[in-house]
């Protein structure tokens, strides 16, 4: 007898729906990174000349605090409203602000758009991952996520690529964001007619107040801890997103391109391979233990820490791409555990709001590191000193993430 659900079908059509977001999501935010050179160059004011790196770091700082300041809001709204809607404007929002990005002529306004594109790209991630979690049960959630997440790892590396297109005379920066900013703008309209929210038995009644939200969440234990694990190895993870490109360039004498390409190709590619080997196990984990994900989700994060230690000691380009394709494999099984593990400790009306917070402190701390390494770059600190320390926060996140012990039953 067949016992798949009736609606699973359409619940992996979602899926397939949203992974195209996810790619311009990232490739959105990606592209500011590896076309750094030209944008300095064309966009003289950002160059003081005592803290170029700080100043960049800045930038990219500013997306991060905006997005994170604005994730718990559209957590919130997520969890009272329909999802698909949300998702629909979201996209529509951050694509005209990529757009716009291509027409800026001054640091001022490129600080501007950074901060639209938080506003707007804020509202996405906890309502897609809350949807999927609402069409899909426990024996998929983690395979669904990781799809979705591949299509973030696709637009990183799509990302990468340009600085190639940046220094095409007939597309330049400019052209790369007018671009994609139109792409998106197309894509949102078969996604209005084609995304859909669950069906209303398969998502809870209840819609509590921010007040009784905020003290269930500060309660659960559990959750608190997911919140600092979810926090400590982002660290690392955004320095390996926004610096690497320019990390590479400078130890390697790379140009501009290369650098970008050599920065998230390896890395993505093997964060794809994490998250579908991650997802199926901790899927199949779950048959017979609980915290099948929680083991999975540590068990990546222990990859941590040769890659960081090794980033950080390399001494040739190929010893580092070997190094970042080990930190891409522990990254996927992190990154596809997160949201079912949420789903494990915290009922479904709250999960947006509950992802939205921890994107709060995450994208908060993310932030602070981008402008903590262009600081200490500028003051010359060693890169195997700057990650032997994310090397330890990594050990510290597994004692942590171990400490997580959901329910025998889960919320639904």
């Amino acid at each position: 007898m067949n016992s798949r659900p009736p609606y699973l079908s359409t619940a992996w059509l979602m899926v397939v729906l949203l992974v195209p977001v996810a790619l311009l999501n990232y490739l959105d935010r990606q592209m500011l990174a590896a076309m750094k050179s030209s944008m300095m160059a064309d966009l003289t004011t950002i160059r003081p000349a005592s803290a170029e790196e700080a100043t960049w770091g800045l930038i990219l700082g500013t997306f991060k605090w905006v997005y994170a300041i604005f994730s718990p809001l559209g957590g919130y709204f997520s969890d009272r409203s329909s999802r698909k809607k949300i998702i629909v404007v979201s996209l529509l929002v951050w694509s005209a602000v990529t757009w716009y990005t291509g027409q800026v002529h001054n640091y001022s306004e490129l600080l501007l758009t950074r901060g639209l594109m938080g506003i707007s790209e804020a509202f996405y991630i906890p309502a897609a991952l809350a949807l999927l979690t609402d069409w899909h049960e426990d024996t998929t959630r983690s395979r669904a996520t990781g799809c979705h997440q591949m299509g973030i790892y696709l637009g990183v590396i799509l990302g990468g690529f340009a600085g190639y297109a940046a220094e095409t005379p007939s597309l330049g920066w400019r052209g790369a964001f007018t671009w994609c900013g139109l792409v998106g703008l197309l894509y949102a309209v078969p996604l209005m007619y084609f995304l859909q929210d669950p069906p209303a038995s398969q998502t809870s009644t209840p819609r509590p107040g921010l007040g009784a939200t905020v003290r269930a969440l500060r309660q659960n234990r559990n959750f608190l801890l997911l919140v600092l694990y979810f926090t400590l190895p982002a660290l690392a993870g955004w320095i390996i997103k926004d610096w690497m490109p320019e990390i590479l360039r400078t130890q390697f004498k790379l140009a501009q391109g290369p650098a970008g390409m050599s920065a998230v190709l390896y890395v993505q590619i093997a964060s794809i391979a994490g998250v579908i080997l991650g997802g199926w196990w901790a899927d199949r984990w779950m048959r017979t233990q609980v915290r099948g994900r929680i083991f999975v989700s540590a068990c990546g994060m222990a990859l941590f820490l040769p890659a960081l230690f090794g980033i950080g000691h390399a001494t040739t380009l190929a010893t580092a791409i070997g190094f970042l394709i080990l930190f891409g494999l522990g990254w996927g099984c992190f990154d596809c555990n997160n949201m079912p593990i949420l789903s494990q400790l915290v009922e479904p009306h709250y999960r947006a709001t509950a992802y939205g917070l921890m994107n709060l402190l995450s994208i908060s701390c993310g932030g602070l590191a981008d402008w903590g390494f262009g600081a200490l770059r500028d003051a010359a600190v060693p890169l195997n000193l700057i990650f032997g320390i994310f090397a330890g926060v990594a050990l510290l996140s597994i004692g942590v993430v171990l400490a997580i012990k959901p329910k025998p039953t889960p919320p639904a």
